[in-house]
């Protein structure tokens, strides 16, 4: 929504709403004496309800952990342990499990008590519909079937059943059909404002292509075997339809804007952005430093402390894996536009004009001495030592704070440590030793905020986060038109991200000659390379760090075997099962839903748990 209403409404308001019944899906009593009809039932309150079941959308979209870990992409760094993500390890008591699950229903819960008080406003109601369809899509998704309810719970009833995915896939399809050409949305992605906060027409069409897609694989087809990730289909009708939809949110679009320019922090609310959840700085009312979200500090290598290294703020938890090193290759200009690969020197007073930030602040960087550079492992040491060698003005620390490193990344990293003169040693990392120091694979661009402020806080980002997108729909195109067996249009799709990434383009999806010339990465002997391979490299390579990656793998039964492939904790199909053999295709159902729920027992429990 607009971002200058969003937070002086929202804050306004919070403490009114989190005192009525409009609270969590598990929270269902009534805790004051304000009268949700009386306030809602007026202008003011039901413009206030909107608003924040806009807000819900935020921890759902900026979480990682479920997202993310426990797939072949991403690898823990600066040595920690393996977590109960990666190790698949997760019980009914995992509490990342359950503020997910409570935090989805909230938003649909909050989207029930605008379809009530909202029943006459035909914009707020199709909002709530979109709101309500998003929220269960993301628990299927995450959990299989779950409870299905479509009315606002202002009471301390506890029977709410598990809903099979025949029922709930069919119903949120029909909700969202019914709403997709409603006038009351606006058509396209870009308001008025010039912001994409704004469930529209096109966000509609989207969400029912990945919704479409999902029901394909989860109605359709038949797992044959998890190690080989091979399957049978039943159907292809849900399939067509995910293309179909797909190609609607598309709207004719083509890829034009350079990747860079695409996620540039400033060109947010762009052309190729369908839906995305805003945050604004300025006029965040409290203190800034903790108002935004912590999306910057996830990904990437930790740099030392702010305010002496000038680098931003990041965990240092979760970096690239080898697969992910050589997912792209030379001329795809996705490198660069997803990784920072230079970082410039902090001279201990400038922030953000040196330091991290200077790479978005400063126009003319040709002088700017340099502190950290990440070269891709297709660069020989003679083009890198022959760029240190024309530059070597900017390998001087001079009086800068950080010392001066260069890396050619890959399973064995070639390191640079430069003196002051701009001389420098070279020496080797293996790729396990090479995340222990102290700058681990280079940091994602996608998130970052120019903005931030010195200071040691993670929840200093303010950039909006882009729930769907144009590359994106022509991925879920590709994909959904493999399955329904139009292979031509899949590659069509395929190539056009590829071609404006300056990537090669595919003859076909012939699996064979994929990996005898565009596969840079190792894999086992025993992996076999298909067509749907292709397509989820592609994805990789375009939506890294946009919390799909899991939720890929699930959908299209590939989980397991991308695991035991290239994880490192992972050895065989045992390991993601429990002592009895059943595979953890989703996450357990909470251990507090099942003994709240006087629907649900512990034979509701997902196999593996």
């Amino acid at each position: 929504m607009k971002k200058s209403i969003l937070y002086s409404v929202l804050m306004a308001v919070v403490a009114v709403l989190s005192m009525s019944s409009c609270s969590d899906f598990l929270e269902a009593s009534n805790k004051s004496n304000i009268s949700a009809d009386s306030y809602f039932n007026t202008e003011e309150g039901l413009e206030a309800l909107r608003i924040k079941a806009y807000n819900e959308f935020k921890a759902l979209v900026t979480n990682t952990d479920m997202m993310e870990w426990g797939t072949d992409i991403y690898a823990e760094s600066h040595g920690k342990e393996a977590g109960e993500f990666a190790l698949f390890s997760l019980t009914p008591e995992s509490s990342d499990v359950q503020s997910f699950y409570s935090n989805a229903y909230s938003l649909i819960n909050y989207a029930n008590c605008c379809l009530k008080y909202g029943e006459n406003n035909a914009q707020i109601s199709a909002e709530a519909k979109f709101m309500r369809c998003y929220g269960y899509y993301l628990l299927t998704q995450q959990f299989g079937a779950v409870p299905y309810v479509t009315w606002y719970i202002e009471d301390a009833s506890r029977d709410y059943p598990r809903t099979p995915l025949d029922e709930i896939y069919p119903a949120l399809i029909e909700e969202l059909e019914g709403i997709m050409n409603d006038s009351s949305l606006p058509a396209n992605s870009i308001d008025s404002y010039g912001n994409s906060g704004y469930i529209s027409q096109r966000a509609v069409k989207a969400l029912l292509a990945r919704i479409c897609l999902a029901a394909g694989w989860d109605l359709q087809t038949t797992l044959t075997d998890a190690s080989t990730g091979t399957y049978s289909k039943n159907s292809t009708e849900y399939f067509s339809k995910a293309a179909q939809y797909a190609v609607a949110a598309i709207n004719g679009q083509s890829l034009t804007m350079s990747f860079e320019d695409k996620w540039s922090p400033s060109n947010q609310d762009n052309a190729e952005e369908i839906f995305s959840i805003q945050y604004d700085r300025d006029n965040y009312p409290a203190d800034v430093t903790s108002g935004g979200h912590s999306l910057q500090n996830n990904y990437g290598g930790y740099f030392g402390t702010q305010s002496s290294t000038g680098m931003k703020y990041t965990g240092g938890e979760y970096v690239m894996s080898e697969k992910a090193l050589y997912l792209w290759g030379e001329g795809d200009t996705r490198w660069d536009g997803s990784f920072m690969t230079t970082f410039y020197n902090y001279d201990n007073e400038n922030w953000g004009t040196s330091g991290y930030y200077a790479y978005y602040n400063v126009s003319n960087k040709s002088n700017l001495p340099i502190a950290f550079r990440f070269f891709p492992y297709y660069v020989t040491e003679e083009e890198a030592e022959a760029e240190f060698a024309a530059n070597i003005n900017q390998y001087k620390i001079g009086d800068c704070v950080n010392i001066v490193w260069a890396f050619i990344l890959g399973t064995t990293s070639t390191k640079y440590v430069f003196n002051a003169d701009g001389t420098y040693t070279k020496s080797t990392d293996s790729y396990d030793e090479y995340k222990k120091n102290l700058n681990c694979p280079c940091v994602l661009k996608k998130y970052d905020d120019p903005n931030t402020t010195v200071g040691e806080t993670s929840s200093n980002d303010y950039r909006d986060i882009v729930v769907f997108h144009l590359s994106e729909m022509y991925l879920v195109a590709a994909e959904a038109y493999y399955m329904a067996g139009d292979e031509t249009s899949a590659l069509n799709y395929v190539n056009a991200v590829r071609t404006r990434a300056g990537a090669a383009t595919l003859g076909s999806l012939d699996a064979a000659n994929y990996e005898n010339n565009y596969v840079f990465y190792t894999t086992p002997s025993t992996f076999t390379f298909n067509s749907l391979d292709i397509i989820l490299d592609e994805s990789a390579r375009e939506l890294f760090g946009e919390r799909m990656r899991w939720m890929d793998l699930r959908r299209t039964r590939q989980l397991v075997r991308y695991n035991v492939a290239f994880s490192p904790y992972i050895s065989s199909v045992s390991d993601m099962s429990d002592i009895y053999g059943n595979i953890k295709w989703y996450r357990p159902i909470p251990a507090t839903e099942i003994n709240g729920n006087d629907s649900m027992t512990d034979e509701d429990q997902n196999p593996g748990y």
